[in-house]
């Protein structure tokens, strides 16, 4: 037996069409047809497949079915309990897997995104943060704050030396800058090397100190915008978060415009050498010429309108502003709201989680996986072969 990916193709009426493509791009849903051997066959692998509640129908020897890529590695595992002997079936799904698999090179670190999140703990080195500014400069809070996040199972920590947060902040000059974060960067180099590192800054020198110093990941918020960075980047292997910012001008289609930025910055840095595997990004919620506004609500809403650009995207709005607008809570009371939002933001498509509740995120995201890849097998009484 094997399976095949049917590709949307042009044969129904052009909504029809739209819609499939709809489901393939925004929704990640994968087109399958699984061959069988014969009649019966194929009705003993249609039971099979309705355990995963999905459509699904049987046509002769043929089983077609819509699965949910976060889902595939979930059947891959079932199926290698069921007919453990099919080579053929189960070498036919691993490859439809690596098709599709989203990974993110970073420095020292790969990491696939299809078969886990990435959760990016932020720690802030400067005294005018919008949440923790002051919280972490010395060294000792340093140092507990990184064991904290560690062992609440972050992949990433990113450190920040200036602010960038809505409502004017004060220039940091790169030295400064430098001389904030560098006792963090060598904190958690030598005491958690299976912690990747990151760096947010949109400074060209404290890029060039950081890669020097041997982060893992840059993230600019500026979108790697000048030919210096590019090259710099270019002779490095740095993960990169490149964001769109739109504090200085308005849209009329917010979805489209955003698109079209991706598009074209993704084709920026492809063509000077970068490959786009290293490269995630980041919608800059928070970023809006109206700080705290609706664009915000829509950015958290339309984030799986990127998914068809096959790169990972990070969900960055913790403890931010809408929490404020909304509910008027102090930012020290936002966890709830801001877990809120990241669940609607992960569960469309937003795979890496920058967040200050490393904890807490960490349960989100365990809670939320265990949901979404549970289903019921009552012969081996329900438990996922993957447990």
């Amino acid at each position: 037996m094997k399976v095949t990916e049917k590709l949307v193709t042009k044969d129904h009426s052009e909504l029809v069409s739209a819609i499939l493509a709809d489901q393939v791009n925004r929704h990640q849903q994968l087109l399958l047809t699984w061959d069988c051997p014969d009649v019966e066959m194929a009705g003993m692998v249609e039971q099979f497949i309705r355990h995963f509640d999905i459509p699904v129908a049987c046509v002769e020897k043929r089983v077609e079915f819509s699965l949910p890529l976060l889902s595939l590695k979930e059947l891959i595992a079932w199926v290698k309990e069921r007919w453990n002997k099919d080579q053929e079936l189960i070498s036919s799904l691993d490859q439809i897997y690596h098709r599709h698999q989203i990974t993110w090179r970073a420095g020292r670190f790969t990491f696939d995104l299809t078969a886990h999140p990435v959760i990016s703990g932020i720690l802030n080195v400067t005294p005018d943060s919008f949440y923790d500014g002051g919280k972490f400069q010395s060294h000792s809070a340093m140092a507990s704050q990184i064991d904290k996040m560690v062992a609440a199972g972050a992949n990433v920590i990113e450190f920040g030396g200036p602010t960038t947060k809505p409502g004017g902040f004060k220039e940091v000059d790169p030295e400064e800058e430098i001389a904030r974060i560098r006792p963090a960067v060598q904190l958690l180099r030598e005491n958690y090397p299976q912690v990747a590192i990151a760096v947010d800054t949109y400074k060209l020198p404290v890029m060039a100190a950081a890669i020097k110093a041997g982060v893992d990941i840059i993230n600019d918020v500026q979108a790697f915008n000048s030919k210096q960075k590019l090259i710099l980047m270019a002779k490095a292997n740095v993960g990169m978060v490149t964001m769109h910012s739109s504090r200085t001008h308005d849209y009329d289609n917010l979805t489209v415009a955003m698109q079209k930025f991706f598009e074209h910055n993704l084709g920026t840095i492809a063509a000077a050498g970068i490959d786009l595997e290293r490269v995630i990004l980041d919608q800059g919620i928070g970023y809006a010429k109206v700080a705290d506004g609706y664009q915000d609500y829509t950015m958290m809403r339309n984030i799986d309108q990127l998914n068809y650009l096959q790169r990972p995207i990070m969900v960055a709005i913790s403890r931010k502003g809408f929490g404020q607008k909304l509910f008027n809570l102090a930012k020290e009371d936002r966890l709830g709201v801001t877990l809120i939002a990241e669940t609607a933001m992960y569960l469309r498509g937003g795979r890496v989680l920058r967040v200050h509740d490393v904890e807490e995120t960490s349960q989100l995201v365990k809670m939320i996986d265990t949901i979404e890849n549970s289903y019921w097998f009552r012969s081996t009484n329900s438990q996922s072969p993957r447990q």
